[in-house]
């Protein structure tokens, strides 16, 4: 809105420069008195708008004289961006000064020629002091209350290291005072076990080089308390000069890591466990299997023959043959469940190997599932001991399960591939697909399963999206290299033998 005492044909400020705390000023360039000032010239000068528009810079500025100020403007030129400085004394209505540093640039509204000035009060750097001190105040309650050390760190060019700031915590954290350090400051890289030492310069390295934050954590041994402790150092680099220079935070994280540690081992030895359990699982199958086929196969076959030849001594009654008919159909299925159920527990097509075994199991899911099933092998053999190729053959069971009741497919490819460190089996569908919230499911423990077994054979198992629609399942199972397969050798050779050479 235009103040009540200019014309309302005058130029005037635009909102922004209206609202801005700078003070700025529009000069008519022929008379050099005020068309318009903003709030905060007003504010700091004392006067009201209607004042002003009678005045001109030199009754502010009793320092500057027109003959100053008009050489000044000679120098400035008509380019958009062109401009001069000027540095002078504003006297306030109530007859203070206060030192001002404006900037002048050219302008013009509507074919009038106008001059902008943009003053700074110099005196604000007082003001930006007892701020800059209550910044600092602030900022050493957030460091004296930080559960760490905060610090900065220096690499030079030619190699050498400092710590130009240290917090309180240094001694707390490292065992040093923060002056120590400063002094030797090559002492934090002796602290760090020699074992982790490469790791804390390759990490500088790369934060250095790329600029990127620094992220590490290893051990330290503190000599103050005789014991070794886990931080972790964060911070973010800048450059300075020909130097590298961090800023961050330490911390003591050896609670956190230990729990860390312990919880890895107690996954590694329940996943030890697990593998064990489906070990001994599959060798009572094998036993169970091998028992029902030697003895109940044996004994049903036993009984098939007395009843052939008890059949053929039956008189010519029509009901006695019915009923041998009969009982014989009867162990001709129970003959078939036994073989079904041992096929089950374990199948036989494992001792052809894995290859055969897969093939059969896709023609079984083929025909029981009603599913197309297109099984492939780069190899007519692949070799693979008694347990991975039972646990591979597992996995397989359970995807194709799997897809039988949740995926709504009508295709399934399955890849088997024997490459140059490991063995890959892609079983790949055109189902809806799986998602997330599927593998998060409480009970779902046929993926958790496939999951764990793959672990135990040392490989990886990973769910993704097919193209086109569906879900590609990918085990990836590691193969032995030769010198670990002639090292397992040489380990499992009686004492006194070698294993042989290659």
């Amino acid at each position: 809105m235009r103040r009540p005492s200019a014309p309302a044909d005058a130029p005037c400020l635009a909102a922004v420069m209206q609202a801005s705390p700078s003070e700025i000023y529009l000069i008519d360039a022929a008379t050099l008195r005020f068309v318009d000032v903003n709030a905060a010239a007003r504010a700091n000068l004392q006067y009201d708008a209607a004042s002003l528009a009678a005045l001109t810079p030199f009754a502010l500025a009793p320092q500057l004289s027109r003959q100053q100020f008009d050489a000044l403007l000679a120098g400035l030129g008509h380019d958009i961006g062109d401009q001069v400085s000027l540095h002078t004394e504003q006297r306030r209505r109530d007859g203070t000064l206060y030192p001002l540093t404006l900037r002048l640039l050219r302008t013009s509204r509507d074919g009038q020629p106008l001059i902008l000035a943009v003053g700074e009060d110099m005196s604000a750097p007082q003001a930006s002091a007892a701020a800059l001190e209550q910044v600092q105040t602030r900022f050493n309650a957030i460091v004296s209350n930080t559960p760490g050390l905060v610090y900065q760190f220096r690499l030079h060019g030619d190699g050498a290291v400092s710590f130009p700031y240290l917090s309180d915590g240094c001694q707390a954290l490292l065992g040093l005072t923060a002056a120590q350090l400063q002094q030797q400051p090559e002492l934090f890289l002796q602290l760090i076990l020699a074992d982790d030492r490469k790791g804390y310069l390759d990490s500088m390295q790369a934060s250095k080089a790329a600029l990127w934050s620094w992220n590490w954590e290893g051990r330290i041994w503190v000599d103050a308390w005789k014991d070794v402790k886990w931080i972790n150092l964060r911070s973010t680099p800048r450059a300075c000069g020909d130097a590298v220079q961090w800023e961050g935070i330490m911390t003591n994280i050896s609670e956190s890591k230990l729990e860390q540690l312990e919880v890895k081992q107690s996954r590694a030895r329940l996943a030890e466990l697990t593998a064990h359990i489906d070990r001994v699982k599959e060798q009572e199958r094998t036993r169970i299997a091998r028992e029902i086929h030697d003895d109940l196969g044996g004994n049903l076959s036993a009984i098939k023959m007395a009843l052939a030849m008890l059949a053929k001594r039956l008189p010519p009654d029509g009901a006695l043959h019915d009923k041998a008919a009969y009982v014989d159909e009867l162990v001709d299925r129970t003959i078939d469940a036994v073989h079904r159920i041992s096929l089950d527990l374990r199948p036989s097509m494992l001792d052809l190997g894995i290859v055969a075994a897969l093939e059969w199991q896709s023609k079984e899911f083929e025909t029981q599932a009603g599913l197309p099933c297109h099984f492939v092998s780069n190899r007519k053999e692949i070799d693979l001991d008694l347990d991975q190729a039972t646990a591979l053959f597992r996995i397989f069971q359970e995807a194709l399960t799997n897809i039988a009741k949740h995926a709504h497919a009508s295709r399934v490819t399955v890849r088997l591939a024997r490459l140059r460190h490991h063995i890959s089996l892609k079983i790949t569908d055109n189902g809806g697909g799986i998602w997330q919230a599927d593998r998060a499911k409480p009970k779902s423990f046929g993926i958790r399963g496939m999951a764990e077994r793959a672990n135990a054979l040392g490989g990886t198992l990973t769910l993704g999206h097919a193209a086109g629609g569906g879900t590609v399942v990918t085990i990836k199972i590691k193969l032995a290299t030769p010198r670990e397969t002639i090292i397992a050798a040489a380990a499992a050779a009686p004492a006194g033998r070698t294993a042989p050479q290659t």
